[in-house]
């Protein structure tokens, strides 16, 4: 099997057969390429995902052969210059076995530092070694203290925002009109994820109890007052009351038989049926020429008598104990019915729905005015020094609250994490990271300890000569 086609995205094992998989690679846009049979006559299943540190894995696998390799040229210098000199060659081959000598200890002695990191060098129980597995623990706890002293200081972090300048960025950002439908699309996919993850039930049991609470602890009957008074001072009221002589004038018009009949009715049975016909019709046509005289003149006489009752029914509700009670026992058994209580809840269901709507709808007034508002926005910040500054501090503020509350929880995350991490896996994830750089040091140390142990018998030789 071609074990690189099974790791190719595009290409797809079916357990139907050859065939199935044909088509599939087919579809796939790949040449087709039969698979080998499995021992139980299937194909044989694709390999598991890459290891994303396998590639570095390697290429610390490359280091320590090539840091090795050092060594190992150390010691076969040593040899020969070692032999070179016991066979009477001159004075050369101890200045060459001194240098590869110096260079092996610095070889083995940097092999030793960098091994003791991540694990006991030869599996030898030497103290103070395979660090990382061993202190990771603590390693954490320090890593969390230090990102805490050194990150997460209110000071840093004030100094960092207040050099960045969010304010003036944000507003020059927010002049561009893509950016700022890219925000108002951001901020209306948040509101229906929001409004989406809201329970109705929850929301109007929420609303309806709020809108409850407030209204049983606000008394009403003065601010109606308040209100009334206003609008009697206004004549705002005068519409309602031509509006109700005109439906009242209509009204008679049309049933007149029937406020007739009513008065008929109300008559004492001993007068005559005439008389209480007559009775009748005058007091329907009296009843029509008022209301018809009060709809027609605006300088009517009962019409100024509601106006004096409103004024006094205003006053009332503000300063009368008794209306006072009055209202609130109305507004009680109000709010006590379920077509209230059901009306309040209902409310939530439509302004839902409207809210919705309107963040879907890219033309929707809600949409529209949050663009324009933000792009304002973005030219005051831009050329608004003292704008600038209040967000800054406002940032500044926000950023440094949260900082100080949640250091400590933030800190224990890196220390928690590190502490669940499996030792082993820590250490051979690290040495992935950094073991390569660090097979530099074992080369280096060759070298540096060759030119070291070079420097030292040169010395040696001079200060002896």
């Amino acid at each position: 099997m071609d074990a690189g086609r099974t790791n190719d995205p595009g290409y797809r094992v079916n357990p139907a057969g050859p065939a199935a998989n044909a088509a599939n690679a087919a579809n796939a846009g790949h040449p087709v390429r039969p698979l080998s049979p499995g021992p139980g006559g299937g194909p044989v299943p694709g390999p598991p995902s890459a290891d994303p540190d396998a590639e570095r894995r390697r290429g610390v696998r490359r280091m320590k052969l090539i840091a090795t390799g050092f060594l190992l040229a150390a010691t076969v210098i040593y040899a020969l210059a070692t032999w070179a000199d016991a066979r009477g060659a001159g004075g050369w081959p101890g200045y060459v076995a001194a240098a590869a000598e110096a260079g092996m200890v610095g070889a083995l002695a940097d092999w030793f530092a960098v091994t003791a990191l991540f694990r006991r060098p030869l599996g030898l129980p030497i103290p103070h070694t395979a660090i990382i597995p061993t202190k990771k623990d603590v390693l954490g706890t320090s890593l969390g203290e230090f990102v805490g002293e050194n990150f997460l200081s209110s000071d840093v972090v004030r100094a960092r925002l207040r050099a960045v300048g969010i304010g003036p960025r944000l507003g020059h950002w927010l002049t561009d009109p893509a950016n700022a439908d890219k925000v108002t699309e951001q901020a209306a996919a948040a509101l229906r994820g929001l409004l989406t993850v809201l329970r109705d039930s929850d929301v109007r049991a929420v609303v309806s109890e709020a809108i409850t609470r407030r209204a049983d602890a606000q008394e009403i009957g003065p601010g109606l007052g308040k209100m009334l008074e206003r609008v009697v001072a206004d004549g705002g009221h005068r519409r309602t009351v031509d509006l109700v002589c005109v439906r009242a004038h209509d009204w008679l018009v049309l049933h007149g038989d029937s406020v007739m009949t009513a008065v008929q009715g109300g008559a004492p049975g001993w007068t005559p049926r005439f008389v209480d016909r007559k009775v009748g019709e005058r007091v329907y046509k009296e009843l029509l020429r008022f209301v018809t005289e009060m709809r027609d003149a605006p300088g009517h006489p009962a019409r100024g008598a509601v106006d004096r009752f409103l004024a006094d029914f205003a006053v009332e509700l503000q300063s009368d104990p008794d209306t006072r009670a009055r209202v609130e026992r109305l507004k009680k058994d109000l709010l006590a019915r379920g077509e209230v209580q059901d009306l309040i809840e209902s409310a939530w269901g439509s302004v839902r729905a409207m809210m919705v709507a309107a963040a879907e709808d890219e033309r929707s007034e809600l949409r529209l005015r949050t663009r324009a508002s933000l792009l304002a926005l973005g030219a005051r910040l831009a050329t608004d020094a003292r704008l600038q500054a209040k967000v800054d501090t406002w940032l500044e503020d926000a950023a440094t609250y949260l900082v100080a509350t949640y250091r400590d929880e933030i800190t224990s995350l890196i220390t928690e994490t590190v502490a669940s991490w499996d030792a082993d896996h820590t250490s051979r994830k690290i040495e992935a990271h950094v073991g390569r750089d660090l097979q530099f040091i074992r080369i280096n140390g060759t070298v540096v300890g060759a030119l070291a142990g070079l420097l030292i018998h040169v010395i040696s030789r001079m200060a002896g000569a």
